[in-house]
């Protein structure tokens, strides 16, 4: 999205209620705080902060030992990950506007970190208005709780404000991934907005808080998981804390210093039924890692170390091959390194047998090297692609095989931009996507609209909905083996 195009700003939601209205105000009210609380040294800068999101009244000193640590640093941007109170949708939303505002003044939105982020897994993290509008509902405030902290303590900094609206594994491991891909080589900070157990005794929220701070501390964003879902532990923003642990790990992240706890209990004095807060630092390496993207970086053609040869294509079939084989026999097989397919790159794997369809299974996300991304999807297009039966030992000597190897997505801004028999495409729209690879087009004889309205109907969509103004439209091109 161009810079012009991002017009709305997200005004405040809970001023006057969580932190002060008033500028001044609020102002004092965090000077305050923040000459409360001791600056834990660091060997190094933080890489990220874990922080609560309740009424400063309650939280604030708490999230104050954390914001601490940022007095004398600068930061290009800062990515704040909160979860969503309010409403629930698929993924994590990238806000799409210009600004969050705030008594103390408008946050300008990092357009282009935003749409970097956006751009790499674009059916997971997805530019949106979603879970940071205003109006019906009363408008999220985990996110909006933490900028007035930002703005004093930093001064100068932009923003890209994400809510997650789900925390199931998968999209917590894609915001991770999708973070630690977009923000190497960054000068940025990250945020993520927790509290901790919710209306328990003191006494039961002590022994649910300490599971949560223990995984934290190990800075093991699994370990984190198993706590919440096995409900040893309670954060509502579990899923953002794991997530910026992920990220963090892939941008050199050394470990995490526990900063400080309490309970509601100890401002309201009601000990019956209170709510847990921490805060946390992620603390940077000595020499933070540059991460190359593993999901998707924009990139230019390929480097001529990067083409394949006639060898090449032929040993990954034959790579394929055997992992299928395996598999019918039973046996273990791990995909060995190979120096020359150690690139990341998406992939899909296609079987037919006799012309016809047998499986296809791949992935977009450049997760894995290209040796073992092929030998897996070979795997999952034989025996767990849901439109067919496992391939059986009798079907194995027919199948034909051939191996995708994708280029990153590219946002389309004109349809003109389509070539058929060079481009596939991927088309989402609100919690629908689909993907069609450019030989699909080219076998069905196809035009651009055809070839758009089937890549709809694949999404489960009207097939004109490529039409509508809120439609996303990707492209790639893959190399066909």
């Amino acid at each position: 999205m161009a810079e012009s195009d991002r017009g709305n700003v997200r005004r405040p939601a809970v001023a006057g209620s969580f932190y002060p209205a008033g500028p001044a105000e609020l102002a004092k009210t965090i000077a305050r705080m923040m000459s409360e609380v001791e600056k834990v040294s660091l060997e190094n800068r933080p890489l990220g902060l874990i922080a609560p999101h309740a009424g400063y009244p309650y939280s604030g000193k708490v999230a104050a030992k954390a914001y601490k640590l940022l007095e004398g640093e600068e930061y290009d941007s800062v990515v704040v990950v909160s979860p969503s109170h309010t409403v629930f949708f698929k993924g994590s939303s990238v806000f799409d506007g210009s600004g969050y505002q705030t008594p103390l003044g408008l946050v300008e939105v990092d357009g282009q970190l935003a749409e970097k982020i956006a751009s790499i897994n674009p059916t997971a993290v997805y530019t949106s208005n979603m879970g940071h509008a205003t109006g019906a509902t009363r408008g999220e405030h985990a996110l909006e709780v933490q900028l007035p902290f930002l703005q004093i303590v930093l001064g100068k900094f932009k923003l890209v404000p994400i809510v997650m609206g789900d925390q199931e594994e998968e999209t917590i491991r894609s915001l991770g991934e999708t973070l630690g891909a977009a923000l190497q080589g960054t000068n940025t900070l990250m945020v993520a907005s927790t509290d901790l157990s919710h209306f328990h005794s003191e006494d039961t929220a002590r022994k649910l808080d300490f599971a949560v701070q223990e995984a934290i501390e190990r800075y093991d964003p699994e370990a984190l998981g198993k706590v919440l879902s096995s409900g040893e532990g309670e954060a509502c923003g579990g899923g953002p804390v794991s997530s910026v642990m992920m990220a963090a790990k892939r941008l050199g992240g050394d470990r995490v210093q526990f900063l400080e706890y309490a309970t509601s209990g100890a401002v309201t004095g009601d000990f019956d039924e209170v709510v847990g807060y921490l805060s946390a630092v992620i603390v940077a390496g000595k020499q933070a890692k540059t991460v190359k993207s593993v999901i998707g970086e924009r990139a230019a053609a390929p480097s001529e170390d990067k083409i394949l040869t006639d060898t090449d294509k032929q040993e990954l079939r034959q790579m394929a091959r055997d992992a299928i084989e395996a598999k019918l026999q039973d046996l273990p097989h791990e995909s060995m390194p190979v120096k020359k397919f150690e690139r990341k790159s998406g992939a899909f794997v296609t079987l037919k047998i006799d012309g016809q369809l047998r499986g296809c299974i791949g992935q977009i996300i450049a997760r894995e090297p290209l040796y073992k991304i092929v030998a897996d999807m070979a795997v999952a297009a034989a025996f767990e692609d849901p439109r067919f039966p496992p391939l059986t030992a009798v079907e194995f000597p027919k199948i034909e095989l051939d191996i995708s190897i994708l280029t990153p997505l590219e946002k389309v801004h004109d349809l003109e931009e389509i070539e058929v028999g060079r481009d596939g495409l991927m088309i989402k729209l609100d919690m629908h996507s689909g993907l069609l690879l450019p030989q699909v087009a080219t076998e069905n004889n196809w035009d651009r609209t055809t070839f758009l309205e089937q890549t709809c109907l694949k999404a489960g969509l009207p097939k004109n909905s490529y039409r509508d103004r809120h439609a996303e439209i990707y492209k790639f091109s893959a190399e066909v083996i």
